[in-house]
């Protein structure tokens, strides 16, 4: 396993095009680190930058506490997984997970060896000598992990891998993966757009825009305390809504009534008049399913319900409302950037499945006003932020990633070890 340091690093293209612009992030021993983002945002030429097959313009590359800017990708033991598999179909499922190995010149008994080991750990053994062709795409994932697998490598590198799976093989997969890791402790950097697979399988999650980190942190600080508009907008499904507000004394005032924030966040917002409180599905409920003594932490407000969604252990509304033509080409301009049409002028609101609201009537909802957050239109920035509870989310993560490293090294098997 290997540390990967990124001091600075920048990709700029022939035509002026600055693909990664600046960044530094520290990958540490055994983590599991996604990088996220949408389309074109510098992700996959980051990782490409990481093994080698993209050069770097400025900055330092360093891997295992070694400045790797000039090794070709054979020098730095990294394996990669990428999205097409890269599987060669006129070998068996053995010598694809095999070819690795015999590049090297390994003995053949230690090649029947890596690769038997790799596909107890993949259940691939009955399809050793079965070619590509006649796999399912499950399979050949598991077989292009297998060849990474075997290889020693000081980290994994995994470059949108399920992209071209059913949905549920994606799921199935990301359970393999993330096992995978846990048992190994390897360091690995994970390039997805699906902001599934990053909140299920990484220790910490980058989120990229435009080739500028946005926010490096821990599944949960994200979703809790995103740092401005872009990640709030970006995490979570349905995604965060934007509702306009102004300031009026000690409150909020929305198109959705008032919202009471305590004293400290208010002071937050002084010297702003117009802003976007954002609140996510899951913080409005039916009232009439809120009990009594829970109401006086919220709000509640009536509104017309546009269209409901029914999914059996879910529900959502749709709420209609009005906007200023700033707020609105603001939110086209986010939901355009973020490849979403859900962030318009409409509140998605996420309610109990036994709830008897219908779409055309008006109904009653309760908000959880301690939960919402607010930000600066002009800027994005997140004005609400809770800085302390963010880092205590991330310092947890981090613990616990520690304790899995420590347990994936005291237990590890052959497979996954360094060779020796």
């Amino acid at each position: 396993m290997a540390t990967i340091e990124m001091h600075n690093i920048v990709k700029e293209y022939g035509d002026g095009f600055q693909a990664v612009n600046d960044i530094s992030l520290d990958i540490a021993d055994g983590e599991f680190m996604i990088l996220v983002g949408p389309s074109g945002c510098g992700k996959s030429t980051l990782l490409r930058m990481i093994v080698g097959l993209e050069d770097i313009n400025g900055g330092d590359m360093v891997i295992g506490g070694e400045r790797v800017n000039d090794k070709a990708p054979r020098e730095r033991n990294l394996a990669m997984v990428f999205q097409n598999y890269a599987l060669y179909p006129h070998l068996t499922v053995f010598e694809n997970i095999a070819f690795p190995l015999r590049l090297a010149k390994k003995p053949d008994d230690e090649v029947r060896r890596r690769v038997t080991e790799a596909a107890d750990v993949l259940e691939l053994h009955e399809h050793l000598e079965r070619k590509p062709a006649n796999l399912s795409g499950g399979q050949r994932q598991r077989v292009a992990m297998g060849r990474a697998i075997v290889r020693h490598a000081e980290a994994f590198l995994f470059d949108e891998p399920l992209s071209n799976l059913d949905a549920k093989l994606r799921g199935q997969m990301r359970t393999e993966i993330a096992r995978l890791q846990r048992r190994l402790g390897i360091t690995t950097v994970y390039v997805t757009h699906d902001q599934t697979e990053a909140m299920t399988l990484g220790d910490r999650v980058c989120v990229l825009r435009k080739g500028v980190i946005q926010q490096v942190a821990s599944p949960r600080e994200l979703y809790e305390q995103p740092v401005n508009l872009f990640v709030a907008g970006f995490i979570g499904s349905p995604p965060m809504n934007f509702i306009p507000a102004n300031v009026e004394g000690d409150h909020l005032t929305t198109s959705f009534g008032r919202i009471d924030l305590s004293p400290d966040r208010m002071a937050k917002l002084s010297g702003h008049e117009l802003l976007l409180v954002g609140i996510r599905p899951e913080y409005f409920e039916d009232a009439s399913l809120v009990d009594e003594s829970k109401k006086h932490l919220g709000s509640v407000f009536r509104a017309p319900v546009d269209v409901t969604e029914w999914l059996g252990d879910s529900q959502y509304a749709y709420i209609p409302y009005e906007a200023s033509p700033e707020i609105t080409e603001r939110l086209k301009e986010l939901s355009k950037e973020l490849d979403s049409e859900a962030l318009r002028t409409q509140a998605i609101v996420s309610i109990d499945a036994t709830s008897r609201i219908r779409e055309g009537r008006e109904a009653e909802f309760w908000l959880d006003s301690r939960k919402v957050h607010v930000f600066d239109p002009t800027s994005g920035l997140n004005l609400t932020r809770d800085e302390d509870a963010g880092a205590e989310l991330t310092q947890m993560a981090a613990d616990d990633r520690a304790e899995q490293v420590r347990y994936a090294q005291e237990n590890r098997e052959t497979v996954g070890g360094r060779a020796g």
